[in-house]
């Protein structure tokens, strides 16, 4: 048997290379399916490579099946999918990402059935290890806000080490450097990215921002 999180499937080599250059996912809670076109562009200009619309934003289906259409080099799919059928819909809407705040087997054992990238959320070394048993691509560390970078770099300690963690949630330019020299490998950006209504002018200066933070941690980490 393959021990966790050491397997190397399609869905880990494609989470691998979307997160090479830039491994920032984008998190747009609430965008419409009138701004997602406009949005998605100013990200791809700005160099992110993995875009999620959770699907208790407006029409989150037809947003996702726009940008996947329209943005074919980026990793496009559905956060907060809590269900097996909603791993059914966003796969038949063109997404090939399955974000959840939780570790369900049965939404992790779907994507990977369907060769979707699966990040599920978890807290704890035995929620981590539960997902990467039932076939997390990788692991969402959530909320950040509880995750410390002490904790990061307790779970990066006992974790294979190929195991991809991101933290999400309260993640800003700020603390991003901090958590990355725990151990992370990239990070979930939302409502410090984007808010509801929020221009692609506007979304293109944060993404930006979080680019420049991202560069200048890896010369941070460079230099020591």
């Amino acid at each position: 048997m393959t021990a966790p999180g050491t397997h190397d499937d399609s869905a880990r080599s494609r989470l691998q290379r979307a997160l090479l250059a830039l491994p920032l996912v984008a998190i747009l809670r609430g965008i419409t399916p009138g701004e997602a076109l406009a949005v998605g562009q100013a990200l791809v200009d700005a160099g992110w490579a993995v875009i999620e619309v959770p699907l208790n934003s407006p029409q989150a289906l037809d947003s996702i099946a726009l940008l996947a259409q329209a943005f074919p080099q980026a990793l496009v799919g559905a956060g907060t999918v809590l269900r097996v059928d909603e791993v059914a819909a966003v796969a038949a809407a063109g997404g090939r990402l399955i974000v959840s705040p939780n570790a369900d087997g049965q939404v992790i054992a779907e994507a990977r059935r369907r060769g979707l990238v699966s990040l599920p959320g978890v807290a704890t070394p035995t929620e981590a290890f539960a997902a990467l048993a039932a076939g997390a691509t990788g692991l969402k560390l959530f909320p950040a806000e509880m995750i410390m970078p002490a904790v990061v770099k307790a779970l990066r300690a006992v974790l294979p080490p190929q195991v991809l963690l991101l933290p999400v949630g309260g993640i800003g330019t700020g603390n991003l450097a901090t958590y990355h020299a725990s151990g992370a490998n990239g990070f979930g950006i939302g409502s410090a990215l984007y808010k509801p209504g929020m221009g692609a002018d506007a979304v293109a200066q944060q993404a930006r921002r979080f680019a420049e933070a991202w560069r200048s941690a890896c010369a941070d980490a460079a230099a020591r």
